[in-house]
């Protein structure tokens, strides 16, 4: 699959989003409104590492924070595993996270025993590959608690223009 540059700016403007929920102590963001359930709270430190760790570059974690079946859907398009989207789009994801400065505006989270979803709204702006950039970002992350942790099922991202 192939994504237009546009494509590509609004897919990865989702990814560098933060949490809304508390204050992020490592990088100093304090986050906005929303409302994440106590027994959800794992599953959005877990959405939070995945995020955190493509901002820094780290593949390797971002990939461990994700089931090898995970579906990612994005501009009408599906990548149907881990491996696929290694393969695809992981490394400009993490270069446009770098790139840019995302802030959550809203989130929320829930979670029925070991399965969780975490929505977000919020924003990203800044410039890649010589481009500004100014995004309206929405993600829902669908989460499976494992014996070692949270990982991300499902991931669903969109995003617009301001106005």
């Amino acid at each position: 699959m192939s994504r237009t540059p546009l494509a590509l700016a609004l897919s990865i403007a989702v990814l560098s989003a933060m949490p809304a929920f508390a204050q992020d102590h490592a990088h100093g963001h304090v986050h906005a409104s929303g409302s994440v359930a106590a027994e959800a709270a794992g599953a959005a430190t877990a959405v939070d590492a995945f995020h955190a760790a493509l901002k820094a570059g780290d593949t390797a974690a971002a990939l461990a924070l994700m089931a090898p079946e995970v579906m990612i859907f994005e501009e009408g398009y599906a990548e149907r595993s881990r491996d696929e989207y290694a393969s695809h789009h992981l490394g400009s994801d993490a270069a446009f996270a770098a790139a840019s400065e995302s802030m959550v505006e809203r989130r929320s989270g829930w979670a029925d025993g070991d399965i969780a979803w975490i929505t977000s709204e919020g924003r990203t702006t800044g410039q890649f590959n010589n481009r500004p950039v100014d995004r309206l970002t929405t993600e829902t992350m669908v989460l499976k608690r494992h014996a070692d942790g949270w990982r991300i099922h499902h991931i669903h991202w969109s995003s617009r223009a301001p106005g």
